[in-house]
């Protein structure tokens, strides 16, 4: 697929500066790639380096790899000097599919003809953003999560025209700076993370709506009960051992019947005026004067603790079992 092994980039392209394209461009940045960057918005590269200067200290903490530096980014002028010598190119335009698909098209134009290209979509199939490339065969979805250069799951699965040679390097590359691809057995919209999430957001939602539940509410029982086990263990695992000695099995078989009682409702509420003043007003509450930039830092701190603990845990069933159950 490509001319360059994955784990043998050295240079990648970012198309896109916002929260997503900067935060896989600090990434990046602390695995010790050179990171060129366009944007076209007149705010993006004053934006970019800011975010690069209250950002650079924790990653600092967490460890750099060699050659790690916050000089090896570059903001460019213009698309063609910001990929044309790229490894790879990540594209992160706004989640619109006309401009999503003229832009990988654009890029598709413009980067060297070995280079993978990845898009962030959170949502768009790959088969619809593709049509208008040359070289569809190599154009693949990389979803990253909220913030890049912390969380490590990054959803990777291609279109009908990609190569499965490119979704196999997309995943390599990946797995060689340090993030967890989850590679999608197959295309659908909004992809697994996504859907599992939007449908506890309509269910919040509705609760609001309905004033069955407050923000608060509805954070705090997720934040501090299911969250906690699924940080570890996902929401399958976690009802496997709901199920004591038999597991899944008596899980399914005792509250089977419960699934049939209409607890939920997966159709979007209304999004009236009064729910999204009820759902504003709530954050506010919560948010307790701090500031989105304020609230973000608490976050970023909370989250690479986490990692640090999450990846102690994250051992093969052998290395767990002679890690807490040692004889």
């Amino acid at each position: 697929m490509s001319a360059v092994r994955p784990d043998q980039v050295r240079r990648v392209g970012i198309v896109g500066a916002g929260v997503i394209g900067g935060g896989w461009a600090l990434h990046f940045l602390r695995m010790g790639l050179a990171v060129d960057v366009y944007d076209p918005a007149p705010t993006a590269r004053s934006d970019l380096l800011r975010m690069r200067a209250e950002i650079w200290p924790l990653l600092e903490r967490m460890g750099l790899r060699a050659g790690a530096s916050p000089d090896r980014l570059v903001v460019h002028a213009d698309l063609a000097s910001a990929i044309s010598d790229a490894d790879m190119v990540q594209e992160n335009a706004p989640e619109d599919l006309a401009v999503k698909r003229a832009v990988l098209a654009d890029i598709d134009r413009l980067a060297r003809p070995d280079a993978v290209i990845a898009s962030s979509t959170s949502g768009f199939g790959m088969t619809a953003l593709q049509a208008d490339c040359a070289r569809p065969e190599r154009c693949v979805v990389g979803h990253p999560f909220n913030p890049p250069y912390l969380i490590p799951l990054v959803e990777v699965v291609g279109g009908e025209q990609t190569s499965p040679a490119a979704v196999t390097w997309l995943s390599d590359f990946y797995t060689a700076v340090g993030k967890r691809p989850l590679r999608l057995s197959r295309e659908l919209p909004g992809f697994v993370g996504n859907r599992l999430q939007e449908a506890m957001w309509r269910e919040a939602l509705h609760m609001v709506a309905a004033g069955e539940a407050t923000v608060e509410e509805i954070d705090e029982s997720i934040a501090f009960g299911p969250g906690l086990r699924w940080a570890l263990m996902g929401p399958c695992l976690t009802f496997h051992l709901a199920g004591g000695a038999d597991g899944m099995a008596h899980m399914l078989d005792h509250f089977g019947a419960a699934l049939l009682e209409p607890w939920t409702r997966l159709a979007a509420p209304p999004l009236t005026q009064e729910l999204r003043d009820r759902m504003i007003d709530g954050c506010k509450r919560e948010a307790a004067g701090r500031t989105v930039a304020e609230l973000e830092r608490y976050r970023d701190d909370f989250l690479a603790e986490l990692l640090t603990l999450l990846e102690r845990y994250s051992l093969s069933p052998e290395q767990r079992l002679a890690a807490y159950w040692p004889g």
